[in-house]
């Protein structure tokens, strides 16, 4: 069925034109499908994008999560070696002061070891006695030093296996936690 379009205008103008329905009703249905077509493809696109949004949205959540778990390990970490180092450091105090306290016991029996011999030095009435006390007191006097500074040396190694422990046993620990990351 054929249409004809004339207007006054176009009737001076121009020849009446014919135009068919099949002839308009194609391009426009094809137009129709198209605008279709591109709709879906955009509504495709964007569940696509909506979903590598929520995908990299989870991402990012999961990576801070791991960051803040990470981040309060290493502070939870950094406070246990603080408290192995107080831990050493009272170890080593205490150890000194032992030390310092032996130390000083011995010496103040070497000056009355020096006194006593100092009296019977005073006492003696031949040079035999004298070479026999004092031979004696050097006898005693270097067995007594050499038996001292061995009890002194067995204290300070101890002292230092017990001061170091709490170190140690951080370094051991963090060796096998950071060699898991590694």
């Amino acid at each position: 069925m054929a249409v004809r379009k004339t207007s006054a205008a176009a009737s001076k103008v121009a020849a009446p034109v014919e135009i068919e329905i099949e002839e308009v009703a194609v391009p426009v249905q094809t137009g129709i499908a198209d605008v279709k077509t591109g709709v879906d493809k955009f509504i495709k696109e964007t569940q696509v994008m909506s979903e590598q949004f929520g995908i990299s949205q989870a991402k990012v959540k999961e990576g801070v999560e791991k960051a803040i778990k990470t981040t309060e390990e290493l502070v939870a970490f950094g406070q246990g070696n603080v408290e192995a180092y107080v831990k050493s450091s009272q170890i080593l105090a205490t150890g000194l002061q032992d030390i310092s306290k032996a130390f000083a016991a011995t010496a103040q029996a070497s000056v009355e070891d020096a006194v006593a011999s100092f009296k019977a030095l005073s006492g003696v009435k031949s040079l035999k006695e004298v070479v026999d006390l004092q031979t004696a007191a050097a006898k005693t006097g270097v067995e007594k030093a050499i038996a001292e500074s061995g009890k002194l040396t067995d204290a300070t190694v101890k002292l230092a296996e017990l001061a170091f422990a709490p170190l140690s046993q951080r370094f051991t620990l963090a060796t096998e936690k950071f060699s898991k990351v590694a």
